[in-house]
């Protein structure tokens, strides 16, 4: 079992940055590929930014590229989503999510997570 804990979110206005972190328990955090994926009310779950065990490779959504960026901390057993020129649309609750895989793979769909946290809430404010 891996527990996750996703935390800083928060209410930002348009246009303001926040740092989303996950910490990891209890397995080796470094056999995990993890990502962020997020949810709006009414809306299903989709995938924002993902990075492989290693941290060598990252993808992002497109809505998200060039403004959010995914890292990880292997020796702190943490991955963070620096979250910047945030628009009222990414408004949703932002989960943590960690899936098996070999050294290079990264997963952008929530079928190939095996373990999720329970979300934190990022309101931006128009």
């Amino acid at each position: 079992q891996v527990q996750l804990v996703e935390s800083g979110g928060g209410l930002v206005q348009t246009g303001g940055s926040l740092r989303l972190s996950c910490a990891a328990s209890g397995r080796t955090f470094s056999d995990y590929i993890m990502g962020w994926f997020r949810q709006a009310p009414g809306k299903e779950r989709e995938f924002v930014a993902t990075i492989s065990r290693s941290g060598g490779r990252t993808s992002y959504a497109d809505f998200v590229k060039g403004r959010f960026t995914i890292s990880r901390d292997n020796a702190k057993n943490t991955v963070d989503l620096q979250m910047n020129s945030l628009k009222p649309e990414d408004t949703a609750r932002y989960y943590c999510a960690a899936g098996q895989g070999s050294i290079i793979v990264i997963y952008r769909t929530t079928a190939r997570y095996d373990y999720w946290g329970q979300g934190t809430q990022v309101t931006v404010s128009s």
